[in-house]
């Protein structure tokens, strides 16, 4: 697919702030399913690119006196392509660091109860089976509900309420997952207009499971089933907190307010 996204994030201040700061992760990075045409991100404030140690592109911007918004704008034009899910095992990372538990994705005992059925099927079936019997277990267990849980939300607790977001539902995999010994990671990115359940959201997040003689395979939970075409990459990690598109800090200011408009259109 040919993909153009116009992604613009605004943040409003009840009062001026004196200096913020935004990371920013919404550079699609470069794999075997997608190739970037052309990719551009502004800023009010001045930018820094750097790569962080899970080979995202990240920017950060800086701000810096008296200022009342904050304004992020992404755009660019992709071609993607359909991998059945699934991306070389030999990306140059280190898999089994996503093995590593995090606050967002520690097992608890819900968590380790959960995942007991699907360790029968790791041992019968191998890791491909688990990872779709997993998706659907989580599919079926988080309903999709926006507004129930917020950024700081755990997998633990997405599991107890039942409810949460492409992010929550991410978690609980992820959380499952290394339980069961299987190196699993986070991945956000965008998944394109009427693709989805949340497509209608600012970005999306879905896990990628490390399977021996295979590769790395998505899963999307929220949508039950694994990236296609429609799916761009922007940044991986060990969760939420290491691969989100966006998170800042800031002096002054007061409550804030965050408006987001995202365009994805196939050409």
């Amino acid at each position: 697919m040919h993909l153009t996204v116009k992604h613009v994030t605004q943040f409003k201040f009840a009062e001026a702030a004196t200096h913020s700061i935004q990371y920013i992760r919404m550079t699609p990075r470069a794999d075997l399913c997608q190739r970037v045409r052309h990719w551009e991100i502004t800023a009010s404030g001045r930018l820094t690119p750097w790569i962080d140690g899970f080979d995202n592109h990240v920017h950060v911007a800086t701000f810096d006196g008296e200022h009342d918004e904050v304004r992020v704008t992404v755009s660019g034009e992709i071609t993607t392509s359909d991998t059945n899910g699934i991306l070389p095992m030999d990306d140059g990372l280190p898999p089994y660091i996503f093995l590593t538990p995090t606050d967002y994705t520690d097992a608890d005992d819900g968590i380790r109860k959960f995942a007991k059925p699907i360790a029968k099927v790791l041992e019968s079936q191998g890791a491909l089976a688990a990872g779709h019997a997993l998706m659907a277990a989580v599919a079926e267990a988080v309903e999709y509900q926006a507004g129930q849980t917020t950024v700081e939300t755990k997998a633990s607790e997405a599991l107890a309420a039942g409810k949460g977001v492409c992010q929550d539902q991410a978690h609980l995999f992820i959380a499952a997952a290394r339980h069961l010994g299987l190196p699993t990671r986070y991945v956000s990115g965008y998944l394109a207009a009427g693709q989805g359940n949340d497509s209608h959201l600012a970005s999306h997040a879905w896990a990628e499971t490390l399977v021996e003689g295979l590769g790395w395979v998505s899963f999307d939970p929220a949508n039950d089933q694994c990236a296609t075409d429609a799916y761009i990459r922007l940044a991986l990690g060990l969760d939420y907190g290491t691969a989100c598109p966006i998170r800042g800090l800031r002096s002054g200011g007061g409550l804030e307010e965050m408006d987001v408009n995202l365009r994805i259109d196939e050409q």
